[in-house]
């Protein structure tokens, strides 16, 4: 069910028999907000608590980076630097002196790079993967890449990893601390202090990386590339 208690804010309103309080979201990735709700709760309770919050919402939602559809002439991040999109006379995309070329009279150019980056992610991850793999003497079963929301990355018990491919828009040392962080895990499934020795013995000093994905990781979900 869907609330428009303001105009240019819509409400996702999602009742719930085990919700004690109403609790609201705001995704930090396209400002959708959400609403969970106890089943008793009167309509007119909700509207009001949603009232007092707007203040609240209209500065969460002010903090969102703004999406960037990605074609000609678009700029974005790549390892650290910068690349321009830009059409050429190319018969694949290609990477040249900070610009990354595409097919000139391409009808999708932001498809096109968004396979170009998957691809060249792939490459990077599965070599720094197998560089800290070995370095901790432990192998892993399988890679692979995702557009996730919520993590940079995973380790399962089988060994299997996943990357989010957008780790090819961070300076390269922050792709290198989440491999590393994700090999770490091979040897040690939890977040307990041996864990972080592992990480730090495997990578080193990791505290820009971890600041820098912090402050930044969000930046690099506001590029759309299928539009």
């Amino acid at each position: 069910m869907n609330l428009q208690i303001f105009p240019d804010i819509e409400v996702h309103l999602r009742r719930s028999g085990r919700a004690r309080q109403l609790t609201l979201r705001v995704s930090s990735l396209d400002g959708k907000v959400s609403l969970t709700a106890p089943n008793h709760a009167k309509t007119h309770q909700i509207k009001e608590f949603l009232r007092g919050k707007e203040n609240w919402l209209r500065e969460k939602r002010s903090q969102i980076p703004e999406s960037v559809f990605v074609t000609f002439g678009t700029r974005l991040p790549f390892m650290g630097g910068d690349i321009t999109v830009c059409g050429s006379s190319v018969r694949k995309v290609t990477l040249s002196n900070e610009k990354i070329l595409i097919p000139e009279h391409s009808k999708r150019p932001g498809a096109q790079v968004g396979v170009f980056l998957k691809q060249y992610a792939r490459h990077l991850l599965e070599k720094k993967a197998a560089h800290y793999a070995e370095k901790l003497g432990k192998p892993f079963s399988k890679l692979s890449l995702r557009d996730t929301r919520s993590r940079w990355g995973s380790c399962s018990d089988r060994g299997a990893l996943m990357f989010s491919w957008r780790l090819i828009m961070a300076p390269v040392e922050v792709l290198e601390y989440v491999v590393a962080h994700e090999i770490a895990h091979l040897k040690h499934m939890n977040h307990s202090d041996q864990f972080w020795t592992e990480v730090k013995t495997l990578y080193g000093d990791y505290k820009f990386e971890r600041h820098w994905l912090r402050e930044n990781g969000l930046s690099l979900h506001q590029f759309q590339f299928y539009h």
